[in-house]
């Protein structure tokens, strides 16, 4: 027979409650990868820039970009797993979420 808890169960966001910030860290890492891996885009020797050719510095430019893209995707897929918005920020009144409930020891006996 199944046993029911008389604690309330957390809630759960909508899933479709955060469709919008996933959209937006799909587009972030589409950016980054049609940047990087679409090569007749940056498949050329100049404008050269401190006698290196385009090639060269425009993939060492997406380094630091790459890193702060995927910087923001995770802290926006964060924050959508963790069901707050965006913008927002926890009351100092707040209490965290319960931790979620182990079992009992077993007895060895």
């Amino acid at each position: 027979m199944a046993q029911f808890s008389s604690e309330p169960a957390p809630a759960r966001p909508r899933r479709g409650q955060h469709r919008g910030v996933w959209a937006v860290i799909t587009v972030l890492v589409a950016v980054v990868l049609v940047g990087t891996l679409w090569v007749p885009f940056y498949n050329r020797a100049t404008p050269a820039w401190g006698g290196w050719p385009f090639f060269y510095w425009y993939q060492l430019l997406w380094v630091p970009v790459v890193a702060v893209v995927t910087w923001c995707a995770y802290l926006l897929s964060r924050r959508a797993r963790n069901g707050t918005a965006p913008g927002s920020r926890a009351a100092p009144g707040d209490t965290p979420p319960p931790p979620r409930r182990m079992p009992p020891p077993r007895e060895e006996g």
